[in-house]
């Protein structure tokens, strides 16, 4: 079943940071996802604040590029690059953009739970050993940021953003956790002409969705081992979102299975966990 679903049409959304104002990429009638979903607001200096409510889902925001002065539950936050704010259902947002504009990420699952608001500064997270750390080795080393995890309470979202060497792969050794969480992968940080290629598999020996990725692509990894490479001299930069199929219980970073080649190894991923 897992399978029949890793494919372009199911998988993969093109150029979402070429729309301006607010436009919701990733649902379940557009995509491959259940509980995940994905948007942008992009609004250049001088534009309307933009205000909206969360409704049933929380909701993090993650400036990608620009600033921001978020409101939301009658707190005023101004977010920067790679700062993150966690904002809980049922609540009323304004996102107005500063004198540069802004450019957020909108990652979003619906849950029954109410958590708290909470602003996490990408200064922090890069100061935290557990949040911040290097993954990998030759020819896979990469520079992981937790954003929203395991320093915010919440229902069902995790997020946060990878940078590769020049040339290098990521998402290495291969891994997947289809059966606690689904993922996302957006394209951040990649100029042109940065490009990569990602993988989507359950069978190694014949790949299930193999594709070119470049700056604001969405590739959508229901199920399967995911990783990807950078084109030579460029690097490769990715947004990670996820959300947990069983709200709370399902809410776990770095619990993964490795594809069983590799597994011996270890995920690369147990810094996160303070344990090296």
């Amino acid at each position: 079943m897992a399978a029949s679903i890793l494919n372009q049409e199911s998988c993969v959304v093109r150029a979402t940071n070429k729309q301006k104002g607010r436009t919701r990429w990733l649902a379940p009638e557009k995509a491959a996802v259940t509980n995940l979903y994905y948007g942008r607001i992009i609004l250049d200096s001088g534009d309307a604040p933009l205000e909206f409510s969360t409704d049933t889902h929380e909701t993090g925001l993650i400036c990608l590029n620009g600033r921001a002065l978020v409101e939301a539950a009658g707190k005023r936050f101004e977010l920067g690059r790679y700062d993150a704010l966690y904002v809980p259902r049922d609540s009323a947002v304004r996102v107005a953009p500063l004198e540069s504009g802004c450019d957020l990420a909108e990652v979003s699952a619906p849950v029954t739970g109410q958590y708290p608001l909470q602003f996490v500064s990408f200064a922090d997270v890069r100061s935290n050993p557990t949040l911040h750390f290097l993954a990998g080795g030759p020819a896979t080393e990469r520079d992981l940021n937790i954003l929203i995890g395991k320093n915010v309470e919440a229902g069902r979202i995790v997020t946060g953003v990878t940078f590769s060497k020049p040339g290098g792969w990521t998402s290495w050794p291969p891994h997947e956790h289809g059966a606690m969480l689904e993922e996302a992968y957006l394209y951040i940080d990649m100029p042109a002409p940065s490009w990569g290629l990602q993988l989507v598999y359950t069978d190694p020996q014949r790949p299930e969705l193999v594709v070119a990725v470049r700056e604001g692509d969405v590739v959508v990894m229901p199920a399967g081992y995911h990783p990807n490479v950078a084109a030579p001299g460029g690097t490769i930069g990715f947004m990670w979102m996820m959300a947990a199929h069983r709200e709370v219980a399902d809410r776990q970073f770095g619990v993964v299975n490795v594809q069983p080649e590799y597994a011996e190894r270890g995920s690369g991923l147990e810094a996160a966990h303070g344990k090296k």
